[in-house]
């Protein structure tokens, strides 16, 4: 019903499931894209899903929220995102649909956080030693 409407907004949606590493992504739908394809004049189209491995866990699995996934699983790179994170993806009732990362961040392995405090201290030494040559130049 709505699928139409989905791919003419997935390169863009694409784009803010990216950067929705950083933060929450917000995207102002056009209302009439939802009206042509419902005929109704003020479609009901709001929906709150969570994407987590790649499937739809949610308890308003409305027909927007069904379309955007089936739509989202059917192009390679968001499938990929989809798979790979755990994502919220809701609409609201003024067309805002809002995109949010939830993937727990990775956690530094013991061996990691030792090899970076060493690089950190080998560099610390660098910028003390700087100066000093600095000042007998002068």
């Amino acid at each position: 019903m709505y699928t139409y409407t989905w791919k003419k907004y997935l390169p863009v949606i694409r784009i803010l499931l990216k950067r929705s590493v950083n933060e929450s992504q917000q995207l102002s739908l056009n209302r009439t894209d939802f009206e042509k394809t419902n005929k109704i004049r003020k479609p009901v189209c709001s929906f709150s899903i969570e994407v987590i491995g790649g499937r739809l866990h949610a308890a308003n699995q409305s027909a927007p929220a069904k379309n955007l996934l089936e739509v989202l699983m059917q192009d390679e790179v968001t499938r990929s995102l989809l798979r790979q994170n755990n994502y919220s993806i809701s609409l609201n009732s003024d067309f805002q649909l809002s995109i949010k990362n939830n993937t727990p961040p990775v956690e530094p392995t013991a061996e990691s956080g030792e090899e970076q405090g060493n690089e950190n201290k080998a560099g610390d030494e660098d910028e003390v030693e700087q100066p000093v040559a600095d000042s007998e130049t002068k």
